[in-house]
């Protein structure tokens, strides 16, 4: 593992000046914006983003020095190769599914975690370690719009998935992690569960989100990151009636039009980003969807007259 003791070094391998560096992590607020995303479930999620500066440097930040970091097996999100239908084939045909949230994941990580966790002291100088926590760390939350906060939270929570992989894995229960969702699968008692991942989150400062939890038996619909499992993997009928309507209503009333009916404030370029994510998403289900392979090369070129 390369050390960052000095800041020349740091300097040298991001290919950015400290004096950029600095300026940058000492005026955030001039970097930041809000941005509402809309739900699937209604209303909207508040997203701080960074501007395009600060966006460069944290993707240098990810693409030089956190991908470097161990990240546990079982964190099926925000890595090469993974998805959620990854996550899912997991649980496929399993007795029981138990479905757990975790309250206001990036909201309740600390500082602290983040400067001990993916920039710890064997690897950076404290002056380093300061520097990059403060470029990756926005207002006491880790910023949901930053490049750089995916693969910081699965690097937080690598001892979490650790401790509880290995509890599982001694009774025979399949466990991953997508993002804040943690399933489990398998025959167990879900109570078991429900308090052994209680005491292991708050451990690191989290909380269960208990209006989430979800336990599913064989012979009702078990769905895992959006995903039926109960057979063979596939997106609910629901899901793929509303996300065609969607892309139907945005092609012939126009996205405008479509946005005053469903989520009047929400920008337009918001909004089209989010529906590109749910298509794409419904692809790696689907990949021969033609009505959704065309909804896809639309939503592209729109964004692109954004």
């Amino acid at each position: 593992m390369i050390q960052y003791q000095e800041l020349s070094s740091l300097e040298q391998d991001l290919g950015i000046p400290a004096k950029t560096l600095y300026a940058l992590s000492n005026s955030l607020n001039r970097h930041y914006r809000k941005v509402r995303l809309p739900k699937k479930t209604g209303g909207c999620r508040e997203l701080s983003v960074p501007d395009d500066r600060l966006k460069a440097v944290q993707r240098r930040i990810t693409d030089v020095l956190l991908i470097h970091m161990p990240v546990s097996r079982y964190a099926t999100a925000y890595r090469f190769g993974c998805s959620p239908l990854g996550n899912a084939v997991s649980h496929v045909g399993k007795q029981l599914v138990l479905k757990l949230d975790i309250l206001r994941f990036f909201d309740s990580i600390r500082y602290s975690d983040v400067k001990d966790l993916a920039f710890p002291a064997r690897i950076y100088s404290e002056q380093n370690r300061i520097l990059l926590s403060m470029l990756c760390y926005y207002k006491d939350s880790l910023p949901q719009g930053a490049p750089s906060s995916p693969a910081i939270s699965n690097l937080i929570l690598y001892p979490f998935d650790e401790r509880v992989g290995r509890w599982c894995r001694e009774r025979r229960i399949t466990y991953t992690r997508y993002c804040d969702d943690l399933t489990f699968s398998g025959e167990f008692p879900p109570e078991e569960v429900i308090a052994f991942v209680r005491r292991e989150l708050k451990k690191q400062g989290f909380l269960l989100n208990h209006q989430k939890t979800r336990i599913q038996r064989q012979g009702q619909r078990q769905t895992v990151t959006g995903i039926v499992v109960n057979e063979t993997p596939n997106l609910p009928r629901e899901y793929r009636r509303k996300l065609r309507q969607e892309l139907y209503y945005c092609q012939t009333l126009g996205v405008t039009a479509h946005l005053q009916k469903v989520a009047p404030g929400t920008s337009e370029k918001a909004y089209l980003t989010r529906l590109l994510g749910m298509v794409n998403y419904a692809l790696g289900c689907r990949p021969n969807d033609e009505t959704l392979l065309q909804g896809r090369h639309w939503l592209r070129q729109a964004l692109q007259q954004q």
